[in-house]
C-alpha cells in the first residue's frame, strides 16, 4: 500500500515539475529574445516576432517585469515608440542573460552534447566560456559538418595551453571538432576592430554552454566602446 502512495506521489511530483518547466519556457521565450544580438534595441514589434506570442497582455506583463527588475530598459522614440535595452552595466543581468543562453544551448536537441561534456571536463582552467558557432548553431549542419568550438579564457590563461590539452578530443570525436581559443581580451579586441572578423562572427551566431556571465560582461565591455555587430 506504501509503494503505491510514493509511486502516486512520485507521479504526481514529476507531472508538477514538468509543468512548473513547461510554464518557466513560455515566460522566457520574451526574455530570450534579448540573447541574440544584444546589442540591438527591440521594438514592441520585433518582442512579438522573436518570441513567437501573440498575446499583448503576455508580452506586456514580461516587458514589465523585466523592467521593475532592471533587466532591460525602456527608451522612448518620439511620442509613441518605445524601444527596449538589455541592461548589461548590471552584473545580475549578465547572469541573467548567460543562464538563459545556457539553458537554452544545453536544450538545443541538434547539438553533441557529450562532446561538449568531455571538452568541459578536460578544460586545464576553471575559468573559461564555452561557445559553439558555425553551422551547428545556425541550425544548418549536416552530416560531414565540423563542430565549430570556441574558448574564451582569462588574459593570464594560455590559449595555446588550452588548444593542446584538448587536442585528442577534437581529432577523435565525430563529428570532428574545430577548436578556437582566445584570451578574453583578443576577444574583445576583434569585437571593436572596424573590420569583420571572427569574433564578431562569434557575437552573431553563438550557443554558450558554459560561462556565460563572462560572455555578457566582456560583450557590455564591447558595447560601451562602440561595438554594434
Amino acid at each position: 500500500m506504501k509503494r503505491n502512495i510514493y509511486k502516486v506521489y512520485n507521479i504526481g511530483l514529476y507531472s508538477l515539475f514538468i509543468d512548473t518547466m513547461a510554464k518557466l519556457t513560455e515566460e522566457y521565450k520574451v526574455d530570450a529574445v534579448f540573447l541574440k544580438e544584444s546589442w540591438k534595441p527591440l521594438t514592441y514589434l520585433d518582442i512579438q516576432k522573436l518570441s513567437g506570442k501573440k498575446s499583448k497582455g503576455f508580452i506586456y506583463k514580461a516587458l514589465r517585469h523585466l523592467i521593475d527588475s532592471k533587466t532591460i530598459i525602456p527608451e522612448r522614440i518620439g511620442k509613441r515608440n518605445i524601444i527596449y535595452h538589455p541592461n548589461l552595466s548590471l552584473a545580475s543581468v549578465q547572469s541573467y542573460l548567460g543562464y538563459l543562453h545556457e539553458y537554452a544551448s544545453w536544450t538545443n536537441k541538434q547539438i553533441p552534447l557529450q562532446i561538449i561534456e568531455n571538452l568541459r571536463a578536460k578544460m586545464p582552467t576553471p575559468f573559461f566560456t564555452l561557445i559553439v558557432t558555425g553551422s551547428y548553431a545556425k541550425g544548418k549542419q549536416h552530416k560531414k559538418s565540423d563542430l565549430d568550438v570556441v574558448i574564451l579564457c582569462e588574459d593570464s590563461f594560455s590559449p595555446q595551453k588550452i588548444t593542446a590539452e584538448l587536442g585528442h578530443i577534437s581529432d577523435t570525436s565525430i563529428p570532428s571538432v574545430h577548436l578556437y581559443s582566445f584570451t578574453k581580451k583578443q576577444f574583445l579586441e576583434m569585437l571593436l576592430s572596424e573590420k569583420q572578423n571572427y569574433g564578431k562572427e562569434i557575437a552573431k551566431n553563438c550557443l554558450i554552454f558554459y560561462g556565460g556571465a563572462a560572455y555578457y560582461s566582456i560583450l557590455h565591455e564591447a558595447i560601451k566602446y562602440g561595438f554594434k555587430g
